[in-house]
């Protein structure tokens, strides 16, 4: 299954300059594990009018639960929000023709 994943990042003010680094990192060791694994297929940065930046990913995962685990294991998921957005192919869809 395919799902659309958006995320909004709120770290909370008393944490250490330090700790968001390491965790950023992480979250970048994380991100290419998913992609080698076939779960992390694309990913885009989405700039609101006013200048937010939301996270896009296309997710691949057998379904809601694993994808759900995969997602919770993420470095900076406790400071995430986070939607998804269940995807199904679409008869007019280029690709799957």
């Amino acid at each position: 299954m395919e799902f659309l994943v958006e995320f909004e990042l709120s770290i909370p003010d008393d944490i250490a300059e330090s700790e968001v680094k390491e965790r950023e990192d992480a979250e970048a060791a994380a991100a290419a594990t998913l992609a080698r694994e076939g779960h992390l297929v694309r990913v885009w940065r989405a700039r609101a009018a006013r200048g937010d930046a939301k996270v896009l990913g296309l997710y691949r995962a057998d379904n809601l639960q694993e994808l759900h685990d995969l997602l919770a294991a993420l470095p900076l998921y406790r400071w995430m929000s986070v939607e998804v957005t269940t995807l199904e192919q679409h008869p007019n869809d280029p690709l799957a023709n």
